[in-house]
């Protein structure tokens, strides 16, 4: 198929779409660029959190954050005075129940420990950013693939972004193949019934940031799934260096390169 009209398919349409989709929400005012800081309790037992209003520790099980009416804090759209008790924040970082204006303060909780996630509209990072570096979409990387579900789901030790090793769930694989030879990745299962892999390749640290994730559709009734490296992602501690994103487990190092998906933030 020639360029013109590979440009001209359906499908290069539609990752066009996916693509433009893709700048938009990383560059959304809540979007990763603008996460400032992830902060552990733990490192701040006395419950103060530099450049963070309001007195914040664990207590139970949950989170117990103190603010006087200074700190101009919000809970729930309300201002708040005093304590309030507050579990971990799962929806939309634009929804969570914590907020200082334009700021979102996200309670996070990670295997039993504590921390509070600042994301700041006004950040550096989200200012300096232009768009995101990807290969444009090449129907030779959107594959026939197979997922093979273990007989229990599976936990395993990985490092994280942070430096920290992390249990990460997973829960089958996924089987494909490239210029004849085959290749799997370790996935986990979304709620909705897709997959998640973390993934690294002969490209990265070099002409793609160091892992990327893979994020296919549920497979069928018989585990057939398509596999597109065209929408390979970048995690997001390639846009924020506060998050605490997954190094690929053992084996999802793919010994081919995989010249398709995003490559790497482009600041400007």
């Amino acid at each position: 198929m020639s360029t013109d009209a590979q440009q001209g398919s359906e499908e290069f349409q539609a990752w066009q779409r996916w693509h433009e989709g893709r700048i938009v929400a990383v560059a959304a005012p809540h979007g990763p660029l603008s996460l400032t800081g992830t902060h552990w309790l733990a490192d701040h037992p006395e419950g103060r959190i530099p450049a963070v209003p309001g007195l914040w520790r664990e207590e139970d099980g949950a989170v117990v954050l103190t603010a006087t009416a200074e700190d101009g804090l919000t809970v729930d759209s309300k201002p708040l005075t005093g304590d309030i008790r507050l579990g971990a924040d799962h929806g939309p970082i634009d929804t969570s129940r914590v907020a200082q204006g334009e700021r979102r303060l996200v309670v996070l909780s990670r295997e039993g420990l504590w921390a509070v996630r600042d994301f700041d509209p006004r950040s550096p990072a989200r200012h300096a950013f232009r768009t995101i570096d990807a290969t444009p979409y090449d129907p030779r990387w959107s594959l026939d693939g197979v997922y093979r579900p273990y007989g229990a789901d599976r936990n395993i030790r990985v490092e994280n972004a942070d430096g920290r090793e992390r249990g990460l769930g997973l829960s089958g694989e996924i089987a494909f193949t490239v210029d004849g030879s085959e290749h799997t990745l370790q996935a986990a299962v979304e709620p909705d019934g897709s997959l998640w892999a973390v993934f690294a390749d002969a490209t990265s640290g070099d002409s793609s940031y160091r892992f990327r994730f893979l994020r296919p559709e549920a497979p069928d009734a018989e585990g057939r799934v398509r596999v597109d490296f065209n929408r390979a992602l970048l995690p997001p501690c390639a846009f924020a260096d506060h998050f605490i994103c997954p190094f690929p487990p053992p084996g999802n190092t793919l010994t081919t390169a995989v010249a398709a998906g995003e490559r790497n933030r482009i600041d400007g």
